[in-house]
């Protein structure tokens, strides 16, 4: 039986390599996968699954108003699984949409990305990966500043953290980084 899974890290957790990873399994043993990814994401480049160690992949945009159910239900061959990254940037009439591809499909989702954003508030996929996921996975890292685990993001600019903006701006290394709620309120500087 096909699930929803939600699987959650703050920045360098590992969460892109992880998705291609489970992309490379399901292919080396015959199964085609659908691999996406938000529209918004452009760090790399458009429609493009992007780890920071170098490995890459072409992937479906989603935008916020695509009818993906109606997308997978109309591709001519069916994937055995849909790989989803980025996913803090879906909409909810995305989400609702996964959920329905896992329940009238038949067909397993894994949804991959942040929880939180560098104000520690959820994004609007994340909100609803967490209220209609079946399973649910923290992949862990570790605190920039010390050995505790990472549950937060600290945008940074000109080199020093920053609380106010707008939610989402794309960025890597120089923009986020990954702390511990301690290092979140007292960065070292």
């Amino acid at each position: 039986m096909a699930q929803l899974y939600y699987k959650y890290g703050t920045m360098n957790s590992g969460k892109s390599i992880e998705i291609l990873k489970v992309a490379h399994n399901y292919e080396e043993q015959g199964k085609s996968v659908a691999l996406m990814t938000s529209s918004l994401d452009t760090r790399d480049a458009y429609g493009v699954v992007s780890s920071r160690i170098g490995l890459r992949r072409e992937a479906i945009p989603i935008s916020s108003d695509m009818d993906l159910f109606a997308y997978v239900e109309n591709l001519a061959d069916r994937p055995s699984c849909i790989l989803v990254d980025e996913c803090q940037f879906l909409s909810k009439k995305n989400v609702c949409a996964l959920a329905r591809v896992v329940d009238d499909l038949n067909i397993p989702v894994m949804c991959f990305g942040l929880k939180n954003d560098f104000q520690n508030e959820l994004f609007e996929g994340s909100h609803y990966l967490l209220l209609m996921a079946d399973k649910i996975e923290e992949i862990k890292t570790i605190c920039q500043y010390c050995a505790k685990k990472a549950i937060m993001v600290l945008r940074m600019k000109d080199g020093k953290p920053t609380y106010e903006g707008e939610q989402i701006q794309i960025g890597g290394n120089e923009t986020y980084i990954p702390v511990c709620r301690h290092h979140y309120f007292h960065p070292k500087i």
